[in-house]
């Protein structure tokens, strides 16, 4: 299992470890553009692997307005 928290949401939840970022972005329902995904003080791009007992910060990016 993971750790993710959803900012400005203020969501935290715990999932299935995905393998990818991508994987992450897909279970979730989020397109590549929508959000930064960290972890720890580095950002991860879609390629990267998601180890168990990671925590995960998500990031929303855009416009709302």
């Amino acid at each position: 299992m993971i750790t993710i928290h959803i900012i400005p949401a203020g969501e935290t939840r715990e999932i299935q470890k995905p393998n990818t970022v991508l994987q992450l972005l897909n279970r979730l329902g989020l397109r590549r553009t929508d959000a930064l995904i960290i972890r720890g003080d580095e950002m991860l791009t879609q390629d990267r692997t998601i180890d168990n007992e990671d925590h995960i910060t998500i990031r929303m990016v855009g416009s709302r307005g």
